[in-house]
């Protein structure tokens, strides 16, 4: 093979991997499981503040800033919220964010209903 030849087909293998990986999905990252209690909302920047507990493997616990997946989200959560999210290795945002009950608390709807007989 010419040399020539052979520099583009190293050059096309080297596209071709690199557009492979750009192209991975968050889903093909180890997921984790975060829980934290809103801080702050930072509508203009896509953020919150969240207060984060330990997350094993992926984070220590701490007060940070995070990208959300879902801004309409934003203007929906309060500040001292408890929030479950979805994290990815090598990836700051939260994804897929619920609020939860506060701890110690009943979430609405539950505890209302009588047994029946």
């Amino acid at each position: 093979m010419s040399r020539l030849a052979c520099s583009i087909t190293i050059a096309a293998l080297a596209l071709f991997t690199a557009a492979v990986g750009a192209g991975q999905t968050t889903s093909a990252k180890k997921s984790y499981t975060f829980h934290g209690k809103v801080e702050a909302i930072k509508e203009k920047a896509g953020s919150l503040t969240v207060n984060g507990e330990d997350v094993p493997g992926w984070m220590a616990a701490m007060t940070m800033d995070y990208k959300v997946d879902n801004t309409a989200l934003l203007k929906k959560v309060r500040v001292g919220d408890e929030i479950v999210a979805t994290v990815y290795d090598g990836d700051m945002m939260l994804h897929k964010i619920k609020v939860t009950p506060a701890k110690g608390t009943t979430p609405k709807g539950n505890g209302d209903a009588k047994p029946t007989k």
